[in-house]
């Protein structure tokens, strides 16, 4: 028997014949179930991912690539370090970003000769260390005038950078007590005030990058037992911050 074009061939109960294999609604079906199970998939594994640390290896990996204004990177040391990225993608831009400010802050003191001044690394950032007699006279909180001078040529990078910044008094253990200044934490506080209002209120450095704190004598750097080493303490210190340490200031 000759089989026409179009016709089925029906078997012996008249039924039409299937061709081989499964019918073709299960590949549909089949195609549908494995899309929703991937879709359940996703669901559950980005459900269990931290928001805040695949932000912020995000953003390592920008500041890394130099994509954020300065280089900035935002920093979680467990995390950064080991728990996801397996590297130290973040630290290192940011260990670079603070190598360039304090090379640009060098070469600042070195060309104008500015004595009484010493930039050092610290684990919360940068430190700008001013002895006492480059800003401020003995026992005095006011700047003087060539004071201001030095202030004003940090004071450009300072407001570029845009991270938070904290200026810091400290003086020696001999104690104060004057009509002006009761004790030692008054000079202190009153002399790191007196340098956020210059930066302010001069340069335009925003209030919400910038805080004044007085800590008197006990946050020396040299034991106070001689005139040279109670003259490294009365300090004022302007600390650029780190992420990590950035991270902590009020909000």
């Amino acid at each position: 028997m000759i089989a026409l074009p179009g016709v089925r061939r029906r078997n012996g109960g008249g039924s039409d014949s299937q061709p081989p294999g499964a019918p073709l609604w299960m590949t549909t079906y089949g195609d549908l179930i494995t899309q929703i199970l991937i879709f359940f998939v996703l669901l559950f594994a980005l459900s269990n991912i931290d928001a805040k640390k695949f932000d912020m290896a995000m953003a390592s990996l920008q500041g890394s690539f130099g994509l954020l204004d300065g280089g900035t990177t935002m920093i979680n040391k467990g995390f950064i370090e080991g728990d996801a990225l397996g590297g130290n993608l973040s630290g290192a831009g940011e260990r670079r970003e603070f190598e360039n400010l304090e090379n640009t802050f060098q070469e600042i003191i070195n060309e104008n000769n500015l004595k009484g001044i010493r930039v050092e690394r610290e684990e919360r950032g940068l430190a700008i260390r001013f002895i006492e007699g480059a800003l401020f006279d003995s026992g005095k909180a006011y700047l003087r005038e060539d004071a201001r001078q030095v202030l004003d040529k940090i004071a450009p990078i300072l407001k570029k950078i845009q991270r938070p910044i904290r200026v810091e008094g400290h003086t020696d253990n001999v104690p104060i007590h004057n009509s002006e200044f009761p004790s030692n934490w008054e000079l202190s506080t009153t002399r790191a005030v007196n340098v956020v209002r210059y930066f302010i209120e001069k340069h335009n450095i925003s209030p919400h990058m910038i805080s004044a704190a007085g800590y008197g004598e006990y946050h020396p750097i040299a034991p106070n037992d001689s005139e040279k080493n109670r003259a490294l303490n009365r300090r004022v210190d302007i600390i650029i911050l780190n992420s990590s340490s950035g991270a902590q200031e009020p909000r």
